[in-house]
């Protein structure tokens, strides 16, 4: 957006001549893309195109010649459209990014907690398997004796 004084510097021509232009024979075409802030007039790129194409046709049919010729607003007009897109591309991807760092963030913490969990039911599991072989250490020199003595006593009764 800008104003009919920012237009008229680019052009080199008086911001009466603008805004004349502007309410006279464009304002139908170019009403639509303007609006008023506090007293202030603001054109958006449409308008400001169609205003700068207009000037350019008279002084070309009239045979002045301005410091830019048409091919220099019309690229000046796509440089800024090719800027304001890379503008958008950037901000959406950088938006994309702050996303996935969260996710990575988010993935981190729930990856920290998982290997807490392993690392608890690996000590239990040691744990059991331990108290196991200790029951069947102990069960097993309970058992012997007993089998002795049944041995024994089938010795020693018969």
């Amino acid at each position: 957006m800008k104003t009919i004084r920012q237009i008229a510097d680019e052009i080199g021509v008086s911001k009466q001549a603008v805004y004349k232009r502007y309410k006279g024979k464009l304002h139908t075409v170019c009403a639509p893309y303007a609006h008023t802030v506090q007293g202030v007039l603001y054109l958006s790129e449409q308008a400001e195109t169609l205003i700068k194409q207009d000037f350019l046709q008279n002084d070309c049919s009239n045979g002045a010649h301005t410091e830019r010729s048409i091919g220099a607003v019309l690229e000046q007009s796509q440089e800024a459209g090719v800027v304001a897109v890379l503008q958008a591309t950037i901000d959406t991807l950088q938006g994309q990014l702050e996303v996935k760092d969260r996710q990575i963030e988010k993935l981190t913490e729930a990856l920290a907690a998982a290997q807490q969990t392993a690392a608890a039911a690996q000590a239990l599991h040691a744990g059991t398997i331990q108290q196991q072989l200790i029951t069947e250490e102990t069960g097993a020199d309970q058992q012997e004796p007993e089998q002795k003595r049944g041995w024994f006593s089938k010795l020693f009764r018969g």
